[in-house]
């Protein structure tokens, strides 16, 4: 993994074959001291973890694909949590058929390359656990 500061706003992160998303995203995280960014990014994967949420039952049913894949978006938040780094993932992925695929980003490994900007935002939003959902949600 690389990244480089674009301006005082936006961190261009590139991503190489191995590279974990979710671990290489936090490590920027916490490196540049991100409490509140958006994400967005493409690529492609051999491995990924993505889930849906069951609200009812306050669980997430994992679903894992391993092949080739086009990282068709990734998108979501860094935060904190307890004043440590957090993330919200989703993503979408295309396999070979042209099916797309997705879900809550729990891990994805890279099989080429990744290319994700990193838009940070003013201010900083902590996180909770809502009693209600299981989720860990902004606390305003």
């Amino acid at each position: 993994m690389e990244y480089k500061n674009i301006d005082s706003q936006h961190i261009l992160v590139r991503l190489d074959p191995n590279d974990e998303i979710v671990t290489s995203l936090m490590q920027v995280a916490k490196e540049e001291k991100i409490e509140l960014a958006m994400v967005q990014g493409l690529g492609a994967v051999k491995k990924v973890v993505m889930g849906v949420y069951n609200v009812p039952e306050q669980h997430y049913k994992a679903n894992t694909l391993e092949g080739a894949f086009e990282m068709l978006s990734l998108t979501g938040t860094i935060d904190t949590m307890a004043g440590k780094p957090y993330s919200h993932f989703h993503i979408a992925v295309g396999d070979e058929q042209g099916a797309a695929h997705g879900g809550h980003l729990n891990e994805a490994i890279i099989s080429a390359t990744a290319e994700i900007v990193i838009t940070k935002l003013a201010g900083s939003v902590d996180r909770r656990k809502s009693e209600e959902t299981g989720l860990n949600i902004w606390k305003f």
